[in-house]
């Protein structure tokens, strides 16, 4: 059941748009069944969507669960989303949260600290029992840390040869586009990530200062707070849009194609969800990385 153009109640009947009887199949329907109207809709078929914490076959695309190797301390394993792709100097990175790869700091539950060149797997810890054999290397840590002292919450891994796909596509959303574009109070937003999937929103707020305590490693005790300002926060009624393990998700337009990227997720709670402008960030990469940062799209 779904509204006719008239905003009254119909009957909508599916027919597959690439089926060669669809002319027929739309001209035999009656304009109503037992008083109730009908409204055809024609769609490409349905197919089952992977799910995002899957382990993929390679190349994989992107908004998929993902994280550092070593994510496991204190009885607990951990992981969040490998979001989107960037370049710099013609070298692709997997881009996530300095939170998912680089901020265990101490040597406590695991006895080793995040590092420069520590395989970064898909899925992460968390999905596949908590063991890093059961999972895939698609990228080592390069090591930026933005945190504590910069604005942003990121990090990147350098791709593997041939475990991620090279356009940068990411599940439920495709292909991105390669230029960026400024938040704007009520725009549309979609992200893909490993908890929710694809899920949208608005934008809600702009400038925002908001404070984000972070853990020294998995499971861990609070290692600092840190204040960020100029954030973009988007609605996130009943953690819909953003819940844990989906840190790391871009947050891009919500338009069909090429959408252009809006921020980085990193951080929400049960009414809203809190990112990075993307301009910040590759801004910070690209300081980083030897060379201008850009996204991977078209």
């Amino acid at each position: 059941i779904g509204l006719n153009d008239a905003g009254h109640a119909a009957l909508v009947i599916y027919v597959d748009c690439d089926s060669p009887l669809r002319a027929d199949i739309i001209r035999e329907l009656p304009p109503e069944i037992r008083g109730v109207a009908l409204k055809v809709e024609e769609t490409e078929k349905f197919v089952a969507f992977s799910a995002h914490t899957a382990k993929q076959s390679p190349p994989i695309q992107l908004g998929t669960s993902g994280g550092w190797s070593h994510d496991l301390a204190n009885g607990y394993c951990c992981g969040g989303t490998l979001g989107s792709l960037v370049q710099a100097n013609g070298v692709q990175y997997i881009m996530s949260n300095y939170h998912v790869f680089e901020s265990d700091i101490v040597r406590g539950g695991n006895g080793i600290v995040a590092a420069t060149g520590d395989p970064i797997i898909q899925p992460g810890l968390i999905d596949v029992n908590c063991s890093a054999g059961n999972a895939q290397v698609v990228g080592t840590l390069v090591k930026v840390s933005s945190l504590p002292n910069s604005n942003v919450d990121v990090s990147v891994a350098k791709v593997s040869s041939g475990m991620v796909r090279t356009d940068g596509a990411i599940l439920e959303i495709g292909t991105i586009s390669a230029s960026t574009v400024s938040a704007a109070l009520n725009m549309g937003v979609q992200k893909s990530g490993r908890t929710t999937g694809l899920s949208s929103s608005k934008i809600s707020g702009l400038n925002a200062t908001v404070s984000v305590s972070y853990e020294n490693e998995c499971a861990g005790g609070t290692a600092f707070t840190k204040t960020f300002t100029g954030q973009i926060v988007a609605s996130n009624r009943g953690k819909r849009f953003l819940n844990s393990g989906d840190s790391g998700s871009l947050m891009v337009e919500n338009v069909n194609t090429n959408p252009r990227a809006v921020g980085l997720l990193y951080a929400g709670s049960s009414s809203s969800a809190i990112a990075n402008p993307i301009g910040e960030v590759l801004q910070f990469l690209s300081s980083k990385l030897g060379g201008t940062a850009t996204m991977v799209g078209n």
